[in-house]
């Protein structure tokens, strides 16, 4: 059995379901305790009682409340997206700043709250849930792209501050990954490419893959995982991508 996790406690957002779910497992298989964070209060109570662990039910997008927290964690997993498909001439200015709040100023408030703790103790792991959007771009995703792209510059500015306190920060960058939040853009898609639904994996989302298949939710939390443990002491400012080549073109 792994232990190598144990004594560490972790803090998951958007940790009911999807990535956020399976790392909280991983996290919690390794002995790590684990807060499930989640707006969904009634799947993050259940899986934090599948893990004994415990739920916060929080809205990421109170930042100002956000601001006034403390953390005392020592593995944060920022997870939390939304995703939201349309030119920017018919994205509503108020979607973007909502997936910005939640996609970067969320992160960076969490991580600020978390800092303390980390530095205090001479140890911490910052895993941020980017995406190969971190690094890429694709035509109707402005808002999605925008806060990736920010995500990933405040994960090496964290690296840079906290690295002579034992606290690293590193992005992970999946491409499309089998979750409810990739399923809800099959429809979108389809109308702005014009093609049916049943086209949009092969036509649009995985173009780009050398390997033709949706990333899985657990091959994501492995990496998670691994970042959070001692053998990555040396892993600090990098983004790993897991995108079946599509960030090698």
């Amino acid at each position: 059995m792994d232990n190598s996790l144990n004594g560490r406690k972790a803090l998951v957002t958007g940790g009911a379901s999807g990535i956020g779910a399976a790392c909280a497992r991983a996290l919690a298989a390794r002995g790590a305790k684990v807060v499930v964070a989640d707006v969904d209060a009634s799947g993050a109570a259940a899986l934090a009682d599948e893990l004994g662990g415990t739920a916060w039910t929080v809205d990421l997008l109170d930042v100002d409340a956000l601001a006034a927290l403390s953390l005392d964690c020592d593995i944060l997993v920022n997870n939390a997206g939304i995703q939201k498909v349309a030119p920017i001439e018919e994205f509503e200015p108020a979607e973007f700043r909502r997936i910005l709040a939640l996609m970067l100023e969320a992160p960076f408030l969490l991580i600020r709250a978390a800092l303390p703790h980390m530095y205090a103790n001479g140890f911490g792991r910052i895993i941020n849930i980017s995406s190969v959007h971190g690094l890429r771009a694709s035509a109707y995703k402005s808002a999605y792209v925008s806060a990736k792209h920010g995500l990933e510059g405040l994960s090496k500015v964290t690296a840079l501050e906290g690295g002579e306190h034992g606290v690293t920060s590193n992005c992970i960058n999946p491409g499309y990954v089998r979750t409810p939040l990739v399923e809800k853009q099959i429809a979108d898609q389809a109308r702005l490419h014009g093609i049916p639904e049943a086209e949009v994996l092969a036509k649009v989302m995985l173009t780009e893959s050398a390997v033709k298949r949706l990333v899985e939710v657990e091959e994501v939390a492995s990496l998670a995982a691994w970042m959070a443990s001692d053998d990555a002491g040396m892993v600090t400012g990098a983004s790993y991508t897991m995108d079946g080549g599509w960030s090698a073109r």
